[in-house]
């Protein structure tokens, strides 16, 4: 008794340990504080930003696309995917039970070792029937190794399906906000052509009375075709823009509806939070750790391959050459087998599978390290971007107020007689250009703040994920 109860203890000692490291999140280098200075606005990044701009339309864009969108349903379904690969894993713990059974018409040699009497019939029935089962004991941790980076894999692939809701909701705000700045764009430029049209016309009367000349008459009608050559152009992108949305959406191409316009838009606030934070909150971090979490535990699974596998067997079943008596006791048989199988020479087979998962390991570590490298990147762009464009549309906008008052003036001198249409001229074509440059200003600052929130993730990400389909592993789950 003694002796097998220390026996026991051994095999459970053995058990409780799996070759390979364990997996320790590596240490990591962040900075203090960004680049810009912003007062603290963290519960911002849990609020659904995109409703801050104050447009319905908006709004059900997004939930469109949470529920529609083909990439989304992509990513569910790998999750799918790797839940079932995680499955496989694990039943692997277990016996595998299955079932058998023949039915045969058999010749007998009557040229064996033992001839047949004579008059025995050669040909003869052979029935069978049995249930088996057979267990791979885990002893060196080959399966848990397994099942860890198949469960890595799985959240891996979770985090990456959050990473797409993430890019969708930023995506589809983007895309809307140049799609309004596209329409007021092509709202200046036919405005513009409308007002020079109508300069036009004043201008030909005058040539034809004497009052100009032809080339000032030239000069007018070139401002007005440099106006009208802008408006195609605007209604191409404007369609492109809105083509790209309804893919966005999950839908054919097609007409968007719009809300509000761009001067009508409400900038959201900007959220804060220190850098640390966002390697808990942002889904590529978060997905690249876990991938490099199966990394690890596949150096583990390698080594495994090193050390003895011990399976046991078992069957129960009946046999006979007569179905009448097929399940009676006399033809019962049955086996129990306890096997035991290891490397002795492989001539570098598991020490390559080794050295290849060790390196995947260090590929893992690099890139965990370089995506937390570009999060830290992009966030202080992304807040630098929205400080700066501020300033930038500001500008934008008081030069526009500026250009708009000297074309006033320069058209009133013009009325009377103080200066050429030149000057009128110069001064329309550079307000025509600041309208438009103000437009794309204001367009870009929201942009930004959109790659704010993008760039720190945040709780809002929960609430979007809400919306999004779910794998359906993980619903039946539930």
């Amino acid at each position: 008794m003694r002796a097998r109860l220390l026996a026991f203890s051994a095999a459970a000692l053995l058990a409780a340990c799996a070759v390979g490291p364990d997996y320790e999140r590596p240490q990591l280098e962040t900075p203090q504080a960004w680049r810009i200075d912003l007062p603290q606005a963290e519960a911002l990044a849990n609020t659904a930003w995109w409703q801050q701009f104050g447009d319905p339309a908006l709004d059900r864009l997004i939930d469109e696309a949470l529920h529609g969108n083909q990439d989304l349903r992509i990513a569910a379904a790998r999750v799918d995917q790797f839940l079932g690969a995680l499955k496989t894993t694990r039943s692997q713990f277990y016996p595998q039970i299955g079932y058998g059974g023949s039915a045969s018409r058999n010749r007998a040699t009557e040229r064996g070792p033992t001839p047949l009497p004579a008059g025995v019939d050669p040909w003869y029935s052979l029935y069978e029937a049995s249930i088996g089962a057979a267990w791979q004991i885990d002893l060196f941790g080959r399966v848990r190794r397994e099942s860890e980076a198949a469960q890595a894999t799985v959240l891996a692939s979770e985090q990456g399906r959050r990473g797409v809701v993430l890019s969708l909701v930023a995506s589809v705000a983007s895309s809307y906000i140049t799609l309004r700045a596209l329409d007021r764009e092509l709202e200046i430029s036919r405005a513009t052509a409308t007002n020079y049209g109508q300069t036009l016309k004043l201008f030909e009367l005058r040539y034809a009375g004497g009052v100009v000349s032809q080339i000032e008459l030239e000069q007018v009608r070139s401002q007005y075709l440099q106006a009208q050559a802008a408006i195609p152009s605007f209604e191409r992108q404007v369609s492109a823009q809105e083509n790209l949305i309804s893919i966005l959406l999950g839908r054919n191409p097609g007409p968007i509806a719009r809300g509000k316009t761009i001067d009508e838009l409400a900038a959201p606030g900007i959220p804060a939070g220190l850098p640390s934070a966002l390697l808990e909150r942002r889904p590529d971090i978060l997905q690249a750790e876990q991938n490099l979490v199966a990394a690890n535990a596949q150096i583990g699974v390698a080594k495994s391959l090193y050390y003895p596998a011990i399976s046991l067997t078992g069957l129960l079943g009946t046999a006979s050459v007569a179905l009448g008596d097929f399940l009676t006791a006399p033809a019962a048989v049955a086996q129990a087998a306890a096997g035991l199988s290891g490397p002795v020479f492989t001539f570098g087979a598991i020490a390559g599978q080794v050295e290849s998962a060790e390196a995947g390991q260090r590929a893992a570590l690099a890139f965990y390290q370089q995506t937390v490298q570009n999060a830290f990147r992009e966030t202080n762009d992304a807040l630098v971007g929205s400080a700066k464009s501020r300033e930038e549309s500001d500008a934008q906008a008081r030069r526009v107020a500026s250009l708009r008052e000297y074309a006033r003036l320069s058209r009133l001198r013009f009325d009377n007689g103080y200066a050429s249409y030149l000057e009128v001229l110069y001064a329309e074509n550079e307000l025509f250009s600041a309208e438009l440059t103000a437009v794309g200003s204001r367009a870009d600052h929201y942009t930004q703040i959109v790659n704010v929130y993008k760039a720190v993730g945040g709780g809002w990400l929960d609430e979007a994920d809400k919306l999004a389909p779910k794998p359906l592993g993980a619903a039946k789950a539930g």
